[in-house]
């Protein structure tokens, strides 16, 4: 297993027993990368940070421009 930052963020690299394909999955959806201080702050409090509902209020934008 390695870790490393490409694609513009930090990844973990792993391979399958028994196969030479490399796989990897941005770090942030494992433990690799230790605690999420937003989630240990917030406590379930909050559902959404900032940057995702400002992401959000884009992509709407964005889709409800295309709308005929």
């Amino acid at each position: 297993m390695g870790y490393a930052h490409t694609w513009g963020e930090h990844r973990v690299f792993f391979r399958r027993p028994g196969q030479k394909r490399v796989r990897s999955l941005p770090a942030s959806w494992t433990d690799m990368e230790g605690v999420d201080p937003f989630l240990a702050l917030s406590a379930g409090r909050a559902h959404f940070r900032v940057e995702e509902l400002v992401a959000l209020v884009s992509l709407v934008q964005e889709l409800k421009s295309r709308e005929v």
